[in-house]
């Protein structure tokens, strides 16, 4: 009798083999506990679960700030109860998907693999699918195919279970399986091939599978995943033609060599997916193992010049160097990520007062607030680098109205956007009077405060004292391609909120990093 007939017989459910007291409940379902930096969890415990589900389910996972993508990460990772009234496997898989969809592959399948696979239902199955495809992991979706999708008539379910057939010792029933779903046309040709690649990896039934690229008009997660986990690099020109989505994949793919995952850092430091530590890490490994000729390998060497050079004047010139080597701004600012401990380490000195601005810029973006605010005093009131100290650092306190007119006569930012956001992030954090900032407002020509259904909903979180909430809330409003999406109502709103629940520390960084990549 085979284990299928036996568990039949006996009338077990999926979730009868686990003993009651290695079981988890699904409450506080996450990976980061309160006391390691999480969010309260009973916080969305009484909330309306239409408000939450559509926070949630609104949000495409691309937001403007890197900040805000650290933010809500943090919120969507915390152990977390459900609302009332919300499945919490539900709860979970859109915590889950909203993770995929920001590029933080490894986080989201974390938080479904805090879940019981009995008890996964079929939005979360899904979602737990896509997090395992983000991250290459084709085999960690197996105890899920087995007990959520055994007969199923999903082509893409029966595809992998040919794959976990293969990797549980039946190779050539799995390879056998995949052969006849290619022959019916169960998926692309190349997404068929690539599976029976993978699969051939397994045990005593390898064979010679050769991948055909010519038909192949665009990229899929699936595609894209598949590739790398078998040790093979996707077509450049359909890379070219895809989204950042796939960037973000690369930059923390194990199977990718340094250089690849190297060409994706920078933009995966610049939406906030990896740290400034992360990636001075990803370059030492480049500069002792890499080709010194190759363009990684140039600007590995150039990043020990920025801490190593014997001069202010020469670490300076070398992270300039580094950032002036990309003219996109997103990539730029991946740069200043890069570089933020480097210029951390730079002299606060009136000689070096015209890189103060994008110095300070590098080194908010790391968070190193207490090492910028070494250079209050030495930079003129009125500039860029005064305006990122007085929204960036704690240190600061009131700002007057004729220091933003001051800043707001300099502004050749497009729109003016610089000022709009100074005035704003400024009134959020209570260093501007609210009426002072209106009055700059209407002067510099936006509105800084116009009610919506969004604001009056965050706006009321923060009233409440909700963090989680307000997390939630300002993800869905920091949503966006670039800061020319971001309007200084929706800044003002969100600094404000973060800065009334406790969140002081991420409204200044989120300000700053406003006026800086305007």
């Amino acid at each position: 009798m085979t284990p299928e007939e036996l568990e039949a017989a006996l009338n077990l459910k999926p979730s009868d083999d686990i003993p009651p007291a290695a079981r988890r409940a699904l409450t506080r379902i996450g990976v980061l506990d309160e006391g390691e930096g999480g969010l309260p969890y009973w916080h969305l415990g009484r909330q309306d679960p239409v408000l939450v589900r559509t926070a949630l389910a609104a949000n495409r996972g691309r937001l403007v700030s890197r900040w805000g993508h650290i933010l809500l990460r943090r919120a969507l990772a915390s152990r977390l109860d459900a609302p009332a009234g919300m499945d919490p496997a539900e709860f979970a898989a859109l915590r889950a998907g909203l993770l995929v969809r920001m590029g933080e592959g490894e986080a989201a399948r974390a938080l479904v693999q805090d879940i019981d696979t009995a008890n996964f239902g079929p939005l979360l199955t899904s979602a737990a699918l896509d997090s395992y495809v983000a991250t290459g992991d084709f085999t960690g979706i197996c105890p899920a195919v087995q007990l959520q999708g055994a007969g199923s008539r999903d082509k893409p379910w029966q595809v992998l279970g040919a794959i976990c057939d293969a990797f549980a010792g039946e190779g050539s029933r799995g390879l056998a399986s995949l052969d006849r779903l290619t022959y019916y046309g169960a998926m692309p040709r190349v997404d068929m091939l690539l599976a029976q690649k993978y699969a051939g990896a397994a045990g005593k039934g390898r064979r010679a599978v050769t991948i055909e690229w010519n038909e192949v008009k665009d990229m899929t997660p699936w595609r894209y995943a598949m590739t790398t986990a078998i040790g093979l690099q996707p077509p450049a020109e359909l890379l070219r033609q895809a989204g950042d989505g796939y960037a973000f994949m690369a930059a923390t793919a194990p199977a990718l060599g340094l250089e690849a995952r190297a060409s994706a850092a920078d933009r995966a430091a610049a939406s906030g997916i990896l740290s400034s530590a992360a990636l001075v890490d990803l370059y030492a490994q480049i500069y002792d193992n890499g080709d010194a000729s190759s363009e990684a390998g140039r600007r590995a060497a150039r990043l020990r010049d920025a801490y190593a050079a014997a001069t202010a004047s020469e670490r300076v010139a070398a992270i300039t160097a580094l950032w002036a080597d990309e003219a996109d701004p997103a990539l730029r600012f991946g740069r200043q990520v890069l570089t933020a401990y480097a210029a951390a380490r730079v002299p606060a000195a009136a000689s070096l007062a015209d890189e103060a601005a994008p110095l300070i810029a590098a080194m908010l973006a790391a968070g190193l607030d207490r090492n910028a605010v070494r250079w209050t005093g030495v930079v003129p009131v009125g500039s860029e680098a005064w305006a990122l100290l007085a929204l960036g650092t704690a240190e600061a306190g009131a700002v007057s109205g004729g220091a933003v007119d001051d800043f707001h006569a300099q502004d050749n930012s497009a729109e003016l956007r610089k000022s709009r956001f100074l005035v704003a992030g400024l009134a959020g954090l209570g260093r501007l009077p609210l009426s002072t900032a209106q009055d700059l407002a209407g002067k510099y020509g936006f509105v800084l405060d116009r009610p919506s259904r969004w604001t009056r909903a965050i706006d009321r979180a923060a009233e409440y004292r909700n963090t989680t909430l307000v997390a939630l809330l300002a993800g869905l409003g920091m949503q966006g391609t670039g800061w020319e999406r971001m309007t200084a109502r929706n800044l003002y709103h969100i600094v404000a909120a973060l800065n009334r629940v406790g969140l002081t520390a991420e409204a200044r960084m989120i300000a700053a990093e406003a006026v800086a990549r305007a």
